[in-house]
């Protein structure tokens, strides 16, 4: 749309339509997240090697999506701005996510395909590729699609819409996270990893598809040239302008907006501290399985263990999915920076709680609960936060931009955090483990940090 005056509110049918797609995203997410360690611990991967693949997602989201949200405030479509990225995205994202733990097959494939012996580790090159494509993909998909938002929302409605997205997130991670401890409490079947994946990949195509249907952007093709194009075009704008205009742009739009990168820097950190760690914490942590790449174990115990963290993601995402209407309502009604606050203190406690009570099961499952609070605030909050400052057009490249708070944070994790946690080496039963619970101490100073320069914040 050109202008908010054109915009019709949004109806509830409306939010849950744009709500949809995100819901697949993330139901692919947290699958991506819960058990990505079980694959690659599987094919040899050691922590700070399992840390430094995840440096996909912060690469990814570095360089991806500040591209694509600008190419996407450019593109001349039939079909819209930001669809065509939402679809491509969707569909390559469950193609790489079904062949993610087929990784050790694709690798001997390869080598006799092309009469080549694959070396031992050719199986967990294949898993760092796929991971990366899985990553770069979602990050085509994401930033489009928060910039989605202010194209057909009106403002006044953002952070309502911002809300359905973390409700979205929550209920979508809940129903991908108990799918598998489900069937086995049940009906006594274990799901398979490469099972759990495809359906992944099959949830997010089909939502995506459902919501770049529901949702009709204004088209961005002149009438003259509707005959003549019928794939995305960029302008010859972006090509002189380019990417450091927009970052130059970006931060002139207000000083607060520097206060909320910095917010969105410290806040990163401690949560992919949780997010990276907590399927090796839950494992090896709280039911003290020795590292499974030295220490070859009993298959019944890790499927236990791996289905507890998906219990535990579960709860963190059923308290997000609870708490993100209630959230944005808070939020109209007292500020975004008063609820975002204390939605960030609980998390802190969360994670002290964790890292203290770190071999007790049923505490672990309530932190995690009380984490998810935090959770659905860092979803919705800091986005409805900046869209005050977007100017209209620069939807995409702005909150492309944002993103590098977010995708940046993560590269000292998975470079820092993770050396510290590999070189923190325990004995178990004479077998080797680390101190995982390390990582929440460093996450909840780092969202203190976050806490302090939030209050900082003069909200327009």
């Amino acid at each position: 749309m050109d202008n908010n005056t054109e915009m019709k509110k949004f109806t509830t049918v409306n939010f849950l339509n744009l709500a949809l797609g995100f819901l697949g995203l993330q139901f692919a997410w947290q699958m991506r997240i819960a058990l990505s360690e079980p694959v690659t611990s599987g094919l040899g991967a050691s922590p700070l090697l399992y840390s430094l693949i995840w440096l996909a997602g912060p690469f990814s989201g570095m360089v991806v999506q500040p591209i694509i949200g600008i190419l996407s405030d450019n593109t001349k479509s039939r079909f819209g701005r930001r669809r065509p990225y939402l679809l491509g995205g969707a569909l390559i994202t469950a193609l790489a996510l079904w062949a993610f733990p087929h990784s050790a097959g694709i690798s001997d494939i390869i080598g006799k395909l092309f009469h080549i012996n694959m070396p031992a580790w050719g199986g967990l090159l294949i898993a760092a590729i796929m991971i990366w494509i899985i990553d770069a993909c979602i990050n085509i998909a994401q930033g489009p699609y928060r910039s989605l938002i202010p194209d057909v929302v009106p403002k006044e409605q953002h952070a309502q819409a911002n809300s359905y997205i973390s409700l979205s997130i929550g209920l979508g991670s809940v129903i991908a996270m108990v799918i598998a401890p489900a069937l086995k409490y049940f009906f006594n079947y274990q799901m398979s990893i490469p099972a759990q994946f495809v359906m992944a990949g099959i949830a997010f195509a089909l939502a995506m598809i459902w919501t770049c249907m529901m949702i009709k952007e204004k088209s961005t093709l002149q009438d003259n040239n509707a005959k003549q194009l019928t794939i995305p075009e960029v302008d010859n704008e972006i090509k002189k302008d380019g990417f450091w205009k927009s970052m130059k742009e970006f931060f002139l739009l207000s000083p607060e907006v520097s206060k909320i990168c910095t917010m969105q820097f410290f806040t990163w950190i401690g949560m992919m501290c949780l997010l990276i760690y907590i399927t090796p914490f839950v494992m090896h942590t709280v039911y003290n399985i020795p590292d499974v790449a030295a220490n070859p174990i009993a298959q019944n115990l890790k499927d236990t263990a791996q289905n507890y963290a998906l219990i535990c993601l579960a709860a963190f995402n059923l308290v997000c999915f609870l708490v993100a209407i209630p959230i944005g309502n808070l939020a109209n009604k007292f500020g975004n920076k008063k609820v975002h606050i204390i939605s960030m203190l609980s998390m802190i406690i969360a994670y002290l709680g964790l890292a203290i009570f770190k071999t007790n099961a049923f505490a672990v499952l309530c932190f995690m609960a009380l984490s998810g609070i935090g959770w659905a605030s860092v979803c919705a909050l800091p986005f409805a936060m900046l869209s005050k400052y977007i100017k209209p057009g620069t939807e995409g490249s702005v909150m492309g931009i944002f993103n590098i708070f977010i995708a940046g944070p993560q590269v000292f994790v998975c470079t820092l955090v993770g050396w510290f946690i590999n070189a923190s080496v325990i004995s178990v039963n004479g077998n080797i483990n680390h101190h995982y619970e390390y990582t929440f101490y460093i996450g909840a100073l780092c969202l203190l940090a976050a806490v302090f320069v939030t209050n900082m914040i003069k909200e327009k």
